[in-house]
């Protein structure tokens, strides 16, 4: 039990607490259903911890990293059979939050259970969020913490503008450092087999190197 929980169940206070954090749930879901219904399919909006926050448009880098990742793992996940990969725009709902991250990847269990019309989906596997100046403190708290309670096995956190990748994978329930890398080949474990050599998030010509290593690999 977290230590704050340990506290709470032992405060004289705990029905007291118990109704004001209910009603405050109760207000923040009424708030959330409106985003539901307002949002518009070209916002790029999320739902935390009782905010809306809408992103502004991102830089280049954000852009180019993103883009390189997705081609090299939509198309080993597509060669494969192995899932779905999703892209800035799915609806991640979890159970106070809704996120829409950069690159997220489901195996098949989950993915085979998507249905045509769906806007909103469960927890990925695998999810990476490329930073952005109004994004990066949200990126490394709440969404590390959220993503981890929902049982995301793997999140990549990628720095375009140092050129760093940080490689978090589940443990118990929390995410511990398992690469921090500015250079080598990174080894996705929550995509079997999914190796991509770290100058190929960053520079289009490495990437097109990775992609026919990949695309070589197609069973014959």
């Amino acid at each position: 039990m977290d230590d704050i929980l340990e506290q709470l169940f032992h405060s004289p206070r705990l029905a007291l607490y118990s109704r004001q954090i209910q009603s405050a749930l109760s207000e923040e879901q009424e708030k959330r259903e409106r985003f539901y219904e307002e949002i518009t399919e070209d916002q790029k909006a999320e739902f935390i911890n009782g905010e809306i926050i809408v992103h502004s448009p991102v830089r280049i880098e954000h852009t180019i990293v993103g883009k390189l990742l997705l081609k090299a793992l939509d198309t080993y996940v597509q060669i494969h059979h192995l899932g779905f990969v999703g892209y800035e725009k799915m609806l991640i709902s979890l159970t106070r939050n809704d996120y829409e991250p950069d690159v997220c990847f489901w195996k098949n269990d989950k993915a085979s259970e998507f249905r045509p019309g769906q806007s909103k989906f469960p927890a990925p596997d695998f999810i990476s969020e490329v930073l952005s100046p109004g994004t990066k403190k949200t990126d490394r708290t709440t969404k590390w913490e959220d993503y981890a309670a929902h049982g995301v096995g793997e999140y990549w956190i990628i720095d375009p503008a140092a050129q760093i990748v940080e490689q978090y994978i589940l443990d118990k329930s929390r995410y511990r450092l398992h690469v921090k890398a500015d250079s080598g080949v990174l080894k996705c474990q929550a995509v079997s087999g999914f190796d991509i050599p770290f100058r190929a998030l960053f520079d289009e010509a490495e990437n097109l190197a990775a992609l026919r290593g990949i695309l070589d690999s197609f069973p014959e």
